[in-house]
Formats: structure tokens, sequence, C-alpha cells
């Protein structure tokens, strides 16, 4: 619900509710049927009635929205802890292979070129991202794969993955 013209709407129906009471103050003083002011007064209890409700209904809403900003606060604080805490074990497995390359003895563009495999970019990606052709990055990215005993680029993934995943049940 738009803030803004709730509160008009909120006004206008407590201004409309003050300015009856004075009119039907006037009217009585004056003497003025029943009838004509017990239509005011009809009037006076609708009024109030849709002020309280449009006003039960802002309040709930900003409730709400209360409620959400705590909600994402809370989930923005989790999201870094999480950071914070994996950010350790992501070097480690960074370590882990590098390290595993240094044991195959791939060269730079090697070990550069399995690390962009690793997060899955494409040969023509690689390509463009290392400013040379993308039949160099085939090249390279099979002589990773010989040098590793792998079959391919899913096998490498699965390589340093396969050990991160939870292990199967017995049976």
């Amino acid at each position: 619900m738009n803030t803004r013209i709730t509160h008009t709407t909120i006004i206008a129906f407590c201004s409309i509710f003050a300015l009856v009471i004075l009119d039907l103050a006037w009217d009585y003083a004056k003497g003025v049927p029943w009838l004509h002011i017990g239509s005011e007064l009809a009037v006076l209890v609708i009024a109030a009635i849709s002020a309280g409700l449009l006003l039960r209904l802002w309040l709930s809403e900003r409730a709400a929205i209360g409620q959400l900003k705590s909600d994402l606060m809370a989930a923005r604080q989790e999201s870094q802890h999480w950071r914070e805490q994996s950010r350790e074990f992501v070097a480690g497995l960074g370590a882990a292979i590098r390290a595993k390359f240094g044991e195959w003895r791939l060269s730079e563009a090697e070990c550069e070129i399995g690390l962009l495999l690793l997060k899955g970019f494409s040969h023509r990606e690689i390509a463009e991202l290392r400013e040379t052709s993308e039949r160099t990055v085939r090249e390279q990215a099979r002589s990773l794969y010989r040098k590793a005993g792998l079959n391919g680029r899913a096998s490498l993934s699965a390589y340093f993955l396969e050990d991160l995943l939870l292990p199967q049940a017995p049976g």
C-alpha cells in the first residue's frame, strides 16, 4: 500500500469526522430535525470506522515491513558469517588444487586453463580472457588432461569435487 496515499486518506477521513462533529453541534444548536442529525451521525460513524480500518491496515503493514527488514538483516548476517566461515575452506581447496597441479607438473598456462575450466568457462571464453586462440586453449587443456591422467573437463571437476560431496550411506 502506498504510504503517501494511506496517510492522505486517513487524514481525509479524520477531517470528515471532525467536520461532521462540528456540523452536528451547529445543527443541534439550531434545532435541525433529528432525521438530518441521524444521517450526519451515520456519516460520522462511517468516517470513523473507515479511518480506523485504514489505520489498522497501515499499522499492520508497517509491522510486516519491519519484520521483513529484520529478516533481511538476519539473512545478510548469516550470509556474511557463512562467507567468513567458508573463506578458509575455499582457500584450502584452492591451495590443494594448486598443489595437485604442481604434482602433475603443469605449466603456468595449463594451471590457469585448469582453474578456468573448473570455474566453468568454455574454451572460447578462456581464449577471450587470455587473449589467445581457442585452438591454443584446447591444446593446453588436452595437455593438462594427459598429464593428470584424466579424460576431460568432467573428470577434472570430479577429481576435485569427489571428496567434497557427502559420502553415500552404506548399503
